[in-house]
């Protein structure tokens, strides 16, 4: 008995492909451009099904941008392949937010740093503990993970954070982490350790501007809340 052939999609996704070309990113829904991101790994596939399904499995694009790739990969109907090319999405969109803030000093570019963090970190699963060194003109000099936890806690050592650094010639650093649980208020150790890494700073020459916490509720900044 013949096989059936693949449906024909091409026709479908040349009106998506139009629709963008013309009308920029806001052209098409979500799942739409999920689909025609997963239509480029799986050509042979009508693919707005699957989008739609893991729109509802990561909550929405964000969620699954910033998923990690074993559980895209792992999630039926899709595989390594069309991981790869969400994740390559992520990236590319990463990249986008990072480059304006490398063009001027991070204080005068607050938004997109926010933009930026919320971005890579809003959707974690796990703690997640970096770092953002700044020069004397408060460029952006370093972006490091210092510490990845559990679901609930990440280690982060001041003096691992001071001599770091100091390696670096840092001026000033500004702390990062997220709270999987999704709401970005600081606990009582949050607020113990920014006053800890803050002192030992001080004490270089090295200025502590802020601690930011990141999470799908929003963010939070101590020195915003007079915290430090």
């Amino acid at each position: 008995m013949p096989s059936t052939p693949p449906p024909d999609n091409s026709g479908h996704r040349a009106r998506l492909r139009q629709r963008l070309f013309a009308g920029g990113p806001d052209a098409l829904h979500d799942h739409e451009l999920v689909e025609y991101l997963l239509a480029l790994a799986i050509p042979r596939r009508d693919t707005k099904p699957l989008a739609k399904a893991l729109l509802k499995e990561f909550g929405g694009i964000a969620g699954l941008l910033t998923a990690d790739a074993e559980r895209i990969a792992a999630f039926p109907g899709m595989g390594e392949t069309s991981a790869a090319a969400i994740k390559t999405a992520h990236a590319a969109a990463l990249r986008l937010t990072q480059a304006s803030i490398k063009e001027q000093p991070v204080l005068a570019n607050w938004q997109a740093l926010l933009d930026y963090l919320r971005a890579d970190m809003a959707h974690q699963l796990i703690e997640r503990v970096r770092v953002l060194h700044l020069n004397s003109r408060n460029m952006l000099i370093r972006d490091e993970l210092m510490s990845e936890g559990s679901i609930d806690e990440a280690a982060l050592y001041v003096r691992e954070v001071i001599r770091r650094a100091i390696d670096l010639g840092s001026a000033a650093i500004i702390l990062v982490h997220n709270h999987p649980s999704g709401d970005p208020a600081p606990s009582r150790a949050d607020i113990d350790l920014t006053r800890r890494v803050q002192e030992a700073g001080k004490k270089l020459g090295i200025a502590l501007h802020d601690h930011i916490i990141i999470g799908q509720e929003g963010h939070a900044s101590l020195r915003a809340m007079g915290l430090i």
